[in-house]
């Protein structure tokens, strides 16, 4: 049952997925968790895996970047493929200034400057959150790690464009950090009465200051917020 970015059979995903926006990534997740992994998309180069993580089904596939790309593969993985849940596991560039290079972040809602959301309601500005029970589970697998934040991050459709005083004020307003993603996929969540969550390694930080992690580090330094997605996708 092919969709048009989507080249798996039917039943070829499990009922959680988990969506790094690298394929690359999404390759090396598989493998890393599943060593029954098998590749069951590559339209486009976006690569889908399914196999098992300790005795239960689980799907690992990339999403591109921005809310468009990412917009797409979680529609068609919930109304096609039967998913239930999809949890994006990447990094982030911080804003709190309590959030550090390297920590953790549990994403509980996800502002946006994107047009994505905007329509969904008539009269109405939309409020993207995720999943209580998938946040709380990735929580519970945090236990005592004092490097797991959680709470409301921004999805911005712009990389590299800068509005002035935008992330001061954003810092001033409790948010944690900012995404490409998130914003739409708990959007299309609720939509479709699925789940949905984000879990985010912050990369860089936009005010401190501090040094970025390098390209391999944003690669290897990543297995708490997996640790706490995969405790999300099996909740």
């Amino acid at each position: 049952m092919a969709t048009p970015h989507i080249s798996a059979a039917e039943g070829d995903f499990a009922p959680a997925v988990l969506m790094p926006g690298d394929p690359k990534r999404a390759e090396r997740i598989a493998h890393q968790l599943m060593d029954d992994a098998r590749l069951v998309t590559d339209v486009r180069g976006m690569l889908g895996f399914t196999g098992t993580h300790q005795g239960r089904p689980l799907s690992v596939m990339g999403s591109g970047m921005g809310q468009p790309s990412a917009g797409i593969y979680v529609t068609e993985l919930f109304r096609f493929y039967g998913v239930e849940r999809v949890i994006r596991v990447g990094t982030t560039g911080g804003i709190a200034h309590h959030v550090k290079v390297g920590d953790v972040i549990v994403a509980t809602g996800a502002h946006t400057d994107s047009g994505m959301n905007a329509m969904r309601i008539p009269g109405i500005h939309f409020s993207a959150v995720a999943s209580f029970e998938l946040a709380a589970a990735a929580m519970a697998a945090a236990g005592e790690e004092d490097r797991v934040h959680v709470g409301p991050i921004v999805s911005k459709d712009h990389f590299y464009m800068v509005v002035p005083g935008q992330v001061d004020a954003l810092a001033a307003y409790g948010v944690l950090g900012v995404d490409m993603e998130a914003a739409a996929m708990y959007a299309i969540a609720a939509e479709y009465g699925k789940q949905a969550l984000t879990v985010l390694t912050v990369s860089d930080h936009l005010l401190d200051g501090s040094e970025d992690m390098s390209s391999e580090e944003r690669e290897t330094r990543f297995s708490t917020a997996l640790k706490l997605a995969v405790a999300a996708a099996f909740a």
